[in-house]
């Protein structure tokens, strides 16, 4: 068996640039690609918050809470010992919607430490909203449909509020009113009074 050799023409002058040329153009391209790939991806949580920071309004505490008065109110601030009646739409990055009520109570430190930072910056009648980063947030864990490391962004009206123990003269006030007995009361009639 005999092999017949196939001599190799020779390449002509400039072929070898143009191919260099020519692959330099395709990672150019495949470069623009993953670039404009990129625009629609979501920014980290800190680098959404480090821009975020630069927006008009918006004040960064030094827990790292981010919020923005959209209206002011008036009057006391709540505190920790307080429960707010609040509405309040919440969203993550991407616009979608978790929670969602216009009219609730909450105890102020019943809630996630940056919803409860943002209330007590608030005045009855407010309208703030909150860029809550992960650590004051849900942090790594997951909630529901709140993905581990997410910004929470909260529009919140602060309706109103009062101290627990107001709250709970209230309740005693309207379980006398509906016939019910005070706490610790005994009913007149009863042997031993």
């Amino acid at each position: 068996m005999s092999t017949t050799a196939v001599p190799l023409r020779p390449i002509a002058k400039g072929s070898l640039t143009r191919l260099w040329i020519g692959v330099a153009a395709i990672a150019l391209a495949a470069g623009g690609l993953a670039w404009a790939g990129q625009q629609g991806v979501e920014a980290s949580p800190a680098a959404f918050l480090t821009q975020n920071a630069h927006a008009k309004g918006v004040v960064t505490t030094e827990s790292g809470l981010q919020y923005q008065v959209l209206e002011e109110g008036s009057g006391p601030s709540p505190t920790t010992a307080d429960v707010a009646l609040v509405g309040y739409k919440g969203t993550l990055l991407d616009g979608a919607v978790f929670d969602e009520n216009p009219q609730t109570p909450m105890p102020v430190d019943g809630v996630v430490p940056g919803f409860s930072e943002g209330l007590q910056k608030m005045k009855k009648g407010g309208k703030y909203r909150l860029w809550i980063p992960p650590q004051l947030g849900y942090g790594e864990q997951a909630a529901g449909p709140i993905p581990a490391n997410s910004v929470l962004v909260f529009d919140v009206q602060l309706h109103d509020f009062k101290s627990r123990a107001e709250i709970m003269q209230m309740q005693q006030r309207m379980q006398q009113m509906q016939g019910g007995m005070p706490q610790g009361a005994v009913p007149q009639g009863v042997p031993g009074n």
